[in-house]
């Protein structure tokens, strides 16, 4: 490879992880033949892939593996811990060079509840669906004997060996073990429990095991209350820790589930243009496959239609023979043999989550690489956004911004700045001293301002903005509007930005007389908006600050005509201060700065001797 296709090869990973979500998932590596070669997992996608790709990576096993990496994919799970299983799950299918190989067999354990006349409970790595039902796999060990002992605590099942049958206990053939005896057990063997309450348990425990525990919780909190109403506290307590126990319980993983096999599971997320339509397959209780296609819409094809062609277009590509396919909505095609499924709980519904999840990320990834290669898309979507937000009669490209700036009514100053596609324009950038009201009057700053920047513009036939945004809210609007509409005549459109108790952009307001107009906080374009104010909050504190420290500079030597600011300096710097100066002979003086300047600068300050 030369070094300007390894050049190539880094520039376009490095494209594909800088649009990586910061979502937990597993992210694969492939090679120059789209074998999959490393699989690996993170809390973080976009951090964790990045960190191949620093610099400072001195290792030189990694130094390997990013030099045969030739593209990238991921899976977005909701957390942590599904990315640990959906790893392992990959990493048995796929098996990748790079990856730590598995040779003793071992896989995450789960729950077996057993086919048994007197059913048991325990923990177990080998899968056989013939002994009984499995739930899990358990990736967190600590929380599946949590569950298992919650199970223990509150159905006692047996936890012997012994194949009990029903015609055993009839005919008084086993004994009772030690747990009877210390009452972890409630004899069902010997006849002390029976058949019927002992499969009521077990039934309760496989809903605790399901994820299914709210019934089991309702009836824990009425005996609860019961044990507290006949004053029995040292046993609600008990009932109660329980009861937290239960609670606060997380439910299996969503994505392994060995009651789920052999699914296929779609999604679609489409807009006016473009249709994503993510695909997942779920095999023997694991996700390994996850894949999204993209159509590109011709006419006004609906998402029902969309959705259809991309069934038949994956299940063919991936050679599905599922008999179960889990959709969002009807779905009007008919496959041989197959059933369409639409989830409103359950597993299923977790598994249809997700597969929409992976699908907007897919769209968001793709509208972020379109918007980084050609930037002016973003603006212009931006820009339609706003339009569509205030009911704009056009593309708001030209914004116009107001702020002002005084101390106690001193040095008042305003600014103005422009935005043009979402980005400052700082050449138009305006300031103005304010020259008609005197003390600290903000409306009629505003007012001033305004009126003096449109009537020139109007004089110089200057084209308008598309937008005026003022840093203020109903009040400083109003005062705009009276400029803008009442006296010029102007058909602008006028918003506010208005900011809450801790000075932080919090709303913004269109109309007249002004509402609330709905803007999620965490929203590109809410951070546009706030930019425009926090710039034109700058200008203006910018232009106030210099404006007040050229009067703190100012010296009594700078009014004097005749006398520049080499004169002053060269006086101040001999004699220190003006009061100095005044006390300085004549003679004094031009031995400084010479005769003639010397006679102006003592006449000054000594006109009763002229």
């Amino acid at each position: 490879m030369t070094r300007e296709e390894n050049e190539k090869r880094i520039s376009y990973l490095k494209g594909i992880v800088s649009r990586l979500p910061d979502k937990p998932g597993s992210y694969q590596f492939y090679d120059d033949e789209h074998t999959i070669i490393y699989v690996g997992k993170a809390k973080n996608l976009k951090s964790r892939v990045s960190s191949y790709f620093h610099t400072e990576v001195d290792r030189f096993k990694t130094k390997v593996l990013v030099s045969k990496i030739h593209d990238i994919s991921y899976t977005v799970v909701n957390t942590e811990e599904d990315a640990l299983l959906l790893e392992n799950s990959l990493i048995k299918k796929y098996n990748p060079r790079y990856n730590v190989l598995l040779k003793d067999g071992k896989t995450y354990p789960s729950i077996c509840v057993t086919n048994e006349f007197f059913p048991r409970i325990f923990k177990t790595r080998t899968i056989n669906k013939k002994w009984g039902s499995y739930y899990g796999p358990y990736s967190h060990i600590g929380s599946m004997y949590a569950i298992l002992e919650l199970i223990k605590e509150l159905y006692h099942p047996r936890t012997c060996n012994q194949p009990i049958t029903k015609d055993g206990v009839e005919t008084g053939k086993y004994k009772v073990c030690l747990d009877y005896h210390i009452k972890k057990c409630m004899g069902p063997c010997v006849g002390k429990q029976t058949y019927e309450d002992y499969q009521k348990n077990i039934n309760q425990a496989r809903e605790i095991l399901k994820g299914n525990s709210r019934q089991v919780l309702k009836d824990l909190k009425d005996e609860m209350i019961r044990l507290s109403e006949e004053l029995r506290f040292e046993e609600a307590e008990e009932i109660k820790k329980k009861y937290i126990a239960l609670d606060t319980f997380a439910s299996k993983s969503e994505v392994v589930s060995h009651t789920i096999n052999n699914v296929d599971v779609f999604s679609i997320t489409s807009d006016e243009k473009m249709a994503f339509i993510n695909y997942i397959h779920v095999s023997n209780g694991s996700i390994n496959q996850s894949f999204t296609i993209e159509y590109k819409k011709k006419l006004s094809e609906t998402d029902d239609e969309l959705l259809q062609l991309g069934i038949v277009e994956l299940r063919e590509r991936f050679k599905s023979d599922a008999k179960e396919i889990i959709v969002p909505q009807e779905v009007d095609v008919e496959l041989e043999n197959v059933t369409f499924t639409i989830p409103q709980r359950g597993d299923k519904k977790t598994l249809l989550d997700l597969s929409i999840m992976n699908g907007k990320q897919y769209k968001f990834d793709r509208l972020k690489q379109a918007e980084k290669l050609n930037p002016e898309q973003k603006q212009t979507r931006l820009m339609k956004e706003l339009q569509e937000k205030l009911h704009l009669p056009k593309l708001p490209y030209h914004i116009e911004c107001f702020d002002n700036s005084n101390i106690s009514g001193t040095d008042a100053v305003a600014s103005c700045v422009v935005f043009k596609g979402m980005k400052p324009s700082k050449k138009d950038y305006k300031r103005f001293n304010i020259k008609t009201v005197v003390g600290p009057d903000d409306y009629a700053s505003m007012k001033e301002v305004v009126g003096r920047r449109y009537r020139r513009m109007l004089d110089e036939e200057q084209p308008l903005p598309d937008l005026i945004i003022a840093d203020g809210g109903k009040g400083q609007m109003g005062v705009i509007r009276e400029v803008i509409q009442d006296e010029l005549n102007l058909d602008i459109p006028i918003a506010g930005l208005a900011k809450d108790d801790r000075h932080r952009t919090n709303e913004l307001l269109y109309g007249f007389p002004p509402i609330h107009v709905a803007l999620k906080t965490d929203s590109e374009l809410f951070h546009v908006l706030t930019q425009i104010q926090d710039e034109v909050h700058r200008f203006a504190i910018e232009f106030h600050r210099n404006k007040r420290s050229k009067r703190a500079l100012h010296s009594e030597l700078d009014d004097i005509q005749g006398i520049g600011t080499k004169t002053r300096d060269t006086l101040l710097n001999g004699l220190k201060s003006v009061k100095q100066i005044k006390a300085t002979s004549l003679e004094d003086l031009a031995a400084i700065i010479g005769p003639s300047k010397a006679r102006i600068i003592y006449d000054h300050f000594h006109p009763s001797e002229q």
